[in-house]
């Protein structure tokens, strides 16, 4: 009998297997996609899982589902799982063959020329990862569903989760050659005030320290306002004002010129906010230390000198 009981209490792998992708993802639907069955079959699933470890594995958040204390313990299992079954499948060689996909959430600048040149440096290694990235400005999110990896601007304050600095950055105020020659380049930061700024929607802005950064041209009027930081380039290479830019961004283009750049320095911090279940997944592995090698070989460049 108690045999018996005892094996009845274990939980099958298929429906640890089914708890990984939910976690993974945050979500019934992507689960189903990845493991090629139904949502019902899911949530059957997860039912049965936690009828025999005795409570819930996961919790409803916005957007999806979290991993409860439990749903988290049940997913070492999981992984061991995992790992267990590719192995099975490894080459000749005896070596896994990476595969997956990494979903990341960062801003634009930093989704252009920092995660997409690493997402494809992984891919040309390791052709069965994919990897989608996400371009938005905004905190970091308090549940992790839905994205492996963010990356925000400002130190982080979150939970459940790890975050760690990857690279201080630069904004510096920029003018194009042409609205220079028509309008006169300022001398001082009082004489920004005849200026009008490019720059974030002031009402739409989620970011603290993006907020913060503007601070020091109060007085300067807006001219074209954007939550995407290329209209803000493009705008400024336009001639629509002065346009407070990331350097790295800026400095790729001739007709752009830094103004007062002794007197308006930024200096922002990219961080990285992950679980620690998920950094264990090779995949996942595997594209952070892509990145964080493509952040070091730029640093310069980040902080607004040669690179």
């Amino acid at each position: 009998m108690t045999a018996s009981s005892g094996s009845a209490r274990r939980p099958s792998a298929d429906d640890l297997l089914v708890l990984l992708a939910v976690g993974r993802s945050g979500r019934f639907v992507s689960a189903a996609e990845e493991l090629g069955i139904n949502h019902t079959t899911i949530s059957r699933r997860i039912t049965a899982l936690e009828r025999t470890l005795g409570g819930r594995v996961l919790t409803r958040v916005v957007g999806g589902w979290e991993l409860t204390d439990l749903g988290r313990e049940a997913l070492v299992a999981a992984e061991a799982v995992d790992t267990a079954v590719r192995s099975i499948a490894a080459g000749a060689s005896g070596r896994r063959e990476l595969e997956g996909v990494v979903r990341v959430s960062a801003t634009d600048g930093f989704s252009a020329y920092l995660a997409a040149p690493a997402a494809a440096q992984v891919q040309r290694r390791h052709p069965k990862i994919a990897v989608e990235i996400v371009a938005t400005t905004r905190r970091a999110s308090q549940r992790r569903s839905g994205m492996d990896i963010e990356v925000v601007v400002g130190e982080p304050q979150v939970h459940r989760a790890s975050a760690f600095r990857l690279s201080d950055y630069c904004l510096g105020l920029y003018g194009s050659r042409e609205y220079l020659r028509e309008n006169g380049t300022p001398r001082t930061l009082g004489e920004l005030s005849r200026y009008p700024l490019v720059y974030f929607i002031d009402t739409m802005l989620q970011v603290d320290d993006l907020d913060l950064a503007s601070s020091f041209v109060p007085a300067m009027r807006e001219s074209v306002t954007s939550t995407n930081v290329f209209v803000h380039v493009e705008a400024t290479r336009a001639a629509a004002g002065l346009g407070l830019l990331p350097c790295f961004m800026a400095d790729r283009h001739d007709d752009l010129v830094r103004v007062l750049p002794d007197e308006v320095t930024v200096t922002l911090g990219y961080w990285l906010v992950t679980r620690a279940e998920t950094l264990r997944r090779p995949e996942v592995a595997v594209f952070v230390d892509a990145l964080r090698t493509r952040v070091h070989e730029h640093r310069a460049m980040l902080l607004g000198g040669a690179g």
